[in-house]
């Protein structure tokens, strides 16, 4: 099967790579030009860029999509059987959709019709979802609207956004694989999403990540997990931003005001949240690394009744 890939970040590097063991024929590898990333702001490749070159295949890096004549002439040419497209970050016309002789395939992170959007994972964790999975789709013009191919799913449990993240995306590309001769052989049933169940998931920013005790001890646990490792949930501490990078929400009543700290030892800070307590057991302060909260105590006294926020 003659295949053009698309996808930009490490979510879609496994899809990629299994394509590659499937022995389909990749054509072009399309992915969004090098920026500046991490601290250094050093211009890097994308992860599937990085994955595309260790394969050999060649890559587009187009800056834009749309009526770009030159990069739909060069994939007309090579005539692919297949678009599939993973996290590649622009929504793509209509022009490029209709090319493929068996349309563009999309894997999606999320149990459609439910978290269309930018972030599937996290969301499907902040809302307290008890399970998730990934959906084959074929593309149309609208968000994650196409026809649903198959489906495959996972218990969310205590996992958070990074581990979800990874697991997803090698179910992504199992499912992938598997359906593929399915596929090519004409042989799908298309599944119409009901668009009466529909839910957005939009990008997360650094903003969300700001605690708000008041809502309680399970939704701050589920925040803590679900913008794990960014932009990470934090609050304030004495004008300082504190980080709460792991948390147990328990069923201790907490009559305190929302957000004192009502203990702090080797077994967590204790937090009132919502009238229950939430017990951190890893932060991270300015300059410092994260911490089991025995360890930060060790440099640092918090006092009973202190407030955070």
């Amino acid at each position: 099967m003659k295949i053009v890939f698309m996808g930009t970040p490490e979510f879609s590097v496994p899809t990629l790579s299994a394509l590659a063991q499937a022995n389909c024929e990749i054509g072009y590898v399309i992915t969004q030009p090098d920026k500046a990333r991490d601290r250094g702001k050093k211009i890097q490749p994308t992860p599937v860029k990085e994955c595309a070159q260790a394969l050999n295949i060649e890559v587009l890096q187009p800056e834009k999509v749309k009526g770009n004549s030159e990069l739909f002439a060069l994939l007309g040419n090579f005539q692919p059987d297949l678009i599939v497209v993973i996290a590649y970050g622009k929504i793509l016309p209509v022009e490029l959709l209709k090319l493929p002789r068996l349309g563009c395939i999309n894997v999606h992170a999320s149990l459609l019709p439910k978290y269309r959007g930018a972030a599937p994972i996290q969301r499907s964790i902040l809302e307290g979802d008890a399970q998730t999975g990934v959906t084959l789709m074929y593309m149309e013009e609208g968000l994650d609207t196409g026809d649903m191919i198959a489906v495959s799913k996972t218990d969310i449990d205590k996992k958070n956004a990074e581990s979800l993240h990874d697991e997803l995306s090698q179910m992504g590309a199992k499912l992938l694989v598997e359906t593929l001769p399915a596929i090519e052989a004409g042989e799908i049933v298309r599944i119409k999403q009901n668009d009466a169940l529909a839910t957005y998931a939009p990008m997360i920013f650094k903003s969300d990540g700001l605690i708000d005790f008041s809502k309680g001890a399970d939704a701050v646990e589920r925040l803590i997990r679900g913008l794990y490792p960014w932009p990470g949930a934090y609050t304030y501490l004495a004008g300082e931003t504190f980080k709460i990078w792991e948390a147990i929400a328990t069923d201790e009543k907490n009559e305190a005001e929302d957000g004192t700290v009502t203990a702090a030892n080797a077994d967590g800070i204790a937090i009132a949240s919502g009238g229950k307590t939430l017990l951190a057991t890893v932060v991270q302060v300015p300059g410092k690394k994260k911490m089991r909260v025995d360890d930060y105590l060790k440099g640092k006294n918090i006092e009973k009744y202190t407030h955070l926020g």
